[in-house]
């Protein structure tokens, strides 16, 4: 009983506060007439006398005179003792506002639950979500302002009533940086060496819808919404699709399936739909989520909360793309290094209509990725690509990039400017060598 009376304590705060604001406005509008009123009488005493100074005579000046002053002291007397009485009780009134204030700023004070807003019943009352996955019917502070209580704003509940006692700004939303847009990339198609077929079927599946969505129009068919890329680490995926935004100028939505993954039941899904909301929000722009075998792959008979909850993470993400509409200018572009984990919902045409694979680059491809790296460095005339090209080992172009990069490092530990051939073949083998070898355990 005594913790129930408490919390009824704690919210009586808030409808009192409100009913001395109420009372304090009251007696200001009584202290103002009761002025007015003191001036006007003292007016009207004075004007009285003045008249009755010319037209009568002394003695009976004299007796009305006497008489009026007693009868102007008097009302002035109960006058003034009106209004001090009304000033004390203002002053009071205004003790026990500081004194509700005080309290509402010790209840905010306390440890809070952080919770999401859902819905606004009436004034006073709306529906809450907390972090531990339910939902309340709860009390509205009266001191806040009911125009920012919006669906999906993060506010602050009391942790025994669960009333709403703060809104919390957007900044302190964990999933802000999630759903934040994203900086658009400067990689351009010229800094990726190869690719030259990857390139020309990003174009037609983003580029293109983006730029001439008319041409699909008169044709009469749907441009693709959905593009699955895939392949090993390191073989261009993610740079191919910054190189994209680039060009294509448009909003870059950039996550990785992990980070949806979250702690409490239902965030999971909640930020899927907000990623979809704000890419619907900015439109033309573009979805790419990296690594999305985190949340997709194959669905099997889950035993623990933590797998139910990506099963439910993956529903939710093909509910978005299958209510999403092809006009909107949004495409969604996913990247994984595995494929065959991926669940088949997710890769039947209609969410996932492209599938574009990057494999490790052949001799072609690497002679290529070596130029475009090299053309960036200051290296000596005897460096020949080709002794690196034909060797068998396979490398991908982040492997080439290392490659050069430990080239330019051997460079500047011998104090030189330029690099030579016996840097590039040091690097090599420092590489692809000694990586082989490291790793050789893993394979017992």
């Amino acid at each position: 009983m005594d913790n129930i009376s408490k919390y009824l304590k704690e919210e009586d705060y808030y409808i009192k506060l409100k009913i001395l604001k109420k009372q304090i406005d009251v007696l200001n509008i009584q202290v103002g007439r009761t002025r007015a009123k003191t001036q006007a009488k003292m007016e009207r005493r004075k004007g009285r006398k003045m008249k009755m100074r010319k037209g009568r005579k002394m003695k009976m000046r004299k007796g009305a005179a006497s008489v009026h002053s007693c009868m102007y002291i008097r009302i002035t007397y109960e006058e003034a003792f009106h209004e001090e009485y009304i000033k004390e009780e203002h002053k009071n009134l205004k003790r026990e506002l500081i004194r509700s204030k005080n309290e509402i700023k010790r209840i905010q004070s306390v440890p809070l639950i952080i919770g999401q807003f859902l819905d606004i019943i009436d004034n006073n009352y709306g529906i809450v979500s907390s972090t531990a996955g339910s939902n309340y019917y709860v009390r509205i502070l009266s001191t806040l302002n009911k125009e920012e209580l919006k669906p999906s704003v993060s506010v602050a509940l009391h942790r025994h009533s669960h009333s709403i006692v703060n809104i919390l700004p957007s900044e302190s939303d964990s999933s802000i940086q999630l759903l934040q847009v994203s900086e658009r990339p400067n990689v351009k198609y010229t800094d990726l060496g190869g690719l030259d077929t990857q390139k020309q079927e990003m174009r037609e599946a983003v580029e293109l819808p983006l730029k001439s969505p008319e041409l699909y129009e008169k044709i009469g068919i749907e441009p693709p919404m959905g593009i699955l890329i895939y392949g090993p680490p390191g073989t261009g995926k993610t740079m191919l699709v910054k190189a994209v935004a680039n060009e294509t100028q448009v909003t870059f939505i950039g996550v990785v399936g992990s980070e949806f993954v979250q702690k409490y039941l239902g965030e999971g899904p909640r930020m899927v739909r907000d990623v979809f909301r704000l890419a619907r929000e900015n439109s033309p722009s573009i979805i790419f989520i990296d690594e999305v075998d985190a949340i997709a792959t194959k669905r099997f008979d889950a035993q623990t909360g933590a797998d139910r909850e990506v099963q439910r993470i993956l529903l939710e993400l093909l509910n978005q793309m299958d209510g999403f509409d092809k006009s909107t200018n949004v495409k969604v572009i996913m990247a994984t290094n595995r494929a065959d984990t991926l669940d088949p919902a997710l890769l039947r045409p209609g969410r996932l209509d492209r599938k574009i694979e990057f494999p490790l680059p052949d001799r072609k491809q690497k002679r290529l990725i070596f130029q475009t790296i090299i053309s960036k460095m200051n290296v000596s005339s005897d460096v020949n690509i080709e002794n690196f090209v034909v060797r068998t080992d396979k490398i991908s172009a982040a492997d080439i990039a290392a490659i050069a990069q430990e080239a330019g490092m051997q460079a500047i530990r011998k104090n030189r400017y330029i690099i030579t051939s016996n840097d590039f073949e040091q690097g090599y083998r420092t590489h692809v060598r000694k990586q082989l070898r490291d790793f050789e355990f893993y394979n017992i």
